[in-house]
């Protein structure tokens, strides 16, 4: 029997922490890289983007600003008369341009088509794609898209529910792991190889195992399998956040809104008006009830005077914040939305419905009302995006972000480094090992535990699987054998001369490396192609035909440089699977 099943019940149950600790971070810890890396993009990008788009938001005053009305008449004309208005954003300062987002079916799921309109001169200042209830523009669309799912659509969005299942995990687990081995005294500050990677990877973690607990909660409640789980626990316990009714028949109560939606809706799922549900009256007999009529459809456009008088109306009711967002009725039952906008501190997101017909207000929803809990979801979305306070929030995010992605980098120069000799230095090898050497009481937890986040966290469930199932296999086949003269010149080479023995030595398990490397790279260089140019495609309507030369040759090099750098990345485990140590008391 190996060595870990002579472990003391604390000992056994650390090392099967450790060795969980160490799955996370060669199998997920990629994909977190991505998902932090990409997220500090998206937070650090606000800035670059006015700048880039300076022209379409800027106005230049010029007296004083023409009615709303005026504005959406001018962005009218540009866009066609017929063209439906999805909402309005009136300029928030003098500088500012109003944004009118037209319905256009052509484009992607949550984007909509802002024509920007100068409030002095009424020019049209830009014409471009925005996206989400956020309005996010092209780049940060990019970024954003890119850090929830890998511009991959839904099946994108398992990656970052991986990460985001995990890192709190590996986050706690790491915090646990050193309080039950650091040393009772202080050790002099190693400089160099795997004592200092170690002791600035320890030192990291500590440092920032609050925020990447906290991304990791948020970032789940943006998740396509356990953000539903969240959903529905929040709506069973009462705490999701309040919606301003917009029913005209009075007999409809204000569902609650989706506070994620202000980051990016549901990918595939259009922005859905629920204020006329009443989520807390619907059971099983009304729903056996025939479906009444739907309501007489509105006219394709309310009239352009129409929209200064709700304003007007919405401002006298008490919403005072510069941004805001207007959106007119869907139906004859319906009301007008008028929406506050502006999630920086402090958070201003009251609104208010008014009746198409008198201009009243119908319903009308503060923030100051919310329960603590959406208050508290509300800020912990927005301080994740980095709008909460501003810059300061936006550096803090990138303080984390970088230095998550510094801690991976130095967990993998750990793992290259460390070539296990000694058994006090690395006493488990397999997961399985490790469990078969903890007490039954521990093993019947272990279970529970797993069994209960799985349910919660499907994508945790099944990636834990597939950690037991790839264990499994590595225990069955280890051959407890000492190391061959070979392996142990391997492990005091260069990570060029480590490879080239690893191959002499195991020229089998090279080829299946190797071979596994070629499908890998086919099968992501699919997909990446897949992604870019249906992307392009779908975005700028240009048919693959009729691309340019330079189109190929751009859109080439980044499926190029995309698909280069996650077969690297996702290589990683087939190294590890293939060619990985095999001393009985490595980790």
């Amino acid at each position: 029997m190996s060595a870990a099943h002579s472990a003391a019940p604390r000992g056994a149950v650390l090392n099967l922490l450790r060795r969980l600790h160490f799955y996370i971070g060669l199998f997920v810890a990629p994909f977190i890289f991505v998902a932090a890396l990409s997220g500090t993009l998206y937070v650090l990008t606000p800035q670059l983007e006015n700048l880039i788009y300076s022209d379409a938001l800027t106005a230049h005053p010029q007296g004083n600003a023409q009615p709303l009305s005026a504005q959406i008449s001018a962005a009218r004309a540009y866009a066609g008369e017929k063209q439906h208005i999805y909402a309005v954003r009136p300029a928030p300062g003098a500088t500012d341009t109003t944004r009118v987002q037209f319905s256009d079916a052509s484009l992607g799921a949550s984007q909509s088509r802002a024509v920007f309109i100068d409030p002095y001169s009424l020019k049209v200042t830009g014409d471009m794609t925005v996206y989400g209830t956020s309005g996010v523009l092209p780049l940060r669309t990019t970024l954003d898209l890119l850090h929830s799912s890998l511009l991959l659509g839904d099946f994108g969005r398992n990656y970052s529910e991986l990460a985001a299942s995990w890192l709190w995990v590996a986050a706690l687990g790491g915090v646990v792991l050193w309080l039950g081995t650091r040393p009772k005294r202080k050790l002099k500050r190693a400089r160099s190889g795997f004592a200092f990677s170690r002791h600035w990877h320890i030192t990291l973690g500590l440092t920032l195992v609050l925020g990447l607990v906290f991304f990791s909660v948020t970032g789940l409640t943006w998740s396509q399998w356990a953000g539903n789980n969240i959903d529905r626990w929040r709506t069973e316990l009462n705490w999701l956040t309040p919606q301003v009714n917009t029913s005209l028949s009075g007999d409809a109560a204000a569902a609650p809104a989706d506070p994620h939606a202000d980051h990016h809706s549901m990918p595939g799922m259009p922005d859905m008006d629920m204020s006329d549900m009443d989520m807390s009256k619907m059971s099983m007999s009304s729903m056996a009830k025939p479906v009444a009529q739907p309501a007489k459809p509105m006219p394709n456009n309310q009239p352009d005077g129409d929209w200064d008088r709700v304003l007007n109306a919405a401002r006298q009711d008490g919403l005072s914040a510069s941004k805001l967002e207007l959106r007119q009725p869907k139906s004859a039952d319906k009301a007008w939305a008028v929406t506050e906008i502006d999630r920086s501190w402090p958070t201003r997101v009251d609104a208010v419905s008014v009746n198409p017909s008198d201009f009243t207000i119908v319903d009308h929803v503060y923030f100051s009302q919310f329960p603590l809990v959406a208050k508290l979801t509300r800020w912990g979305v927005d301080a994740h995006m980095g709008v909460l306070f501003g810059l300061p929030n936006q550096l803090l995010l990138a303080f984390f972000g970088l230095g998550l992605c510094s801690m991976i980098v130095l967990g993998y120069r750990m793992w290259w480094i460390r070539r296990p000799k000694q058994i006090e230095a690395s006493p488990a090898q397999t997961l399985t090992e490790t469990w078969l050497a903890i007490p039954h009481y521990s093993k019947g937890t272990c279970l529970i535990l797993a069994l209960a986040l799985g349910y919660a966290l499907p994508v945790m469930g099944v990636s834990l699987l597939a950690f037991v199932l790839v264990d499994i296999l590595r225990w069955r086949k280890q051959q407890r054998v000492p190391m061959t003269e070979a392996e142990i010149l391997a492990s005091q080479q260069s990570p060029l001369g480590i490879i080239r023995a690893r191959f002499s030595v195991k020229r089998k398990e090279m080829r299946y490396f190797l071979r596994g490397v070629c499908i890998l790279a086919l099968i992501v260089g699919t997909v990446m192609s897949n992604a870019i140019i249906g992307g392009v495609i779908d975005q700028y309507g240009i048919p693959f035909s009729h691309w340019s030369l330079t189109m190929y040759i751009t859109q080439g090099l980044m499926i190029a440089l995309y698909s280069s750098v996650f077969t690297a990345l996702m290589s990683i485990p087939l190294w590890y699977f293939f060619l990985g140590e095999s001393d009985p008391q490595g980790k």
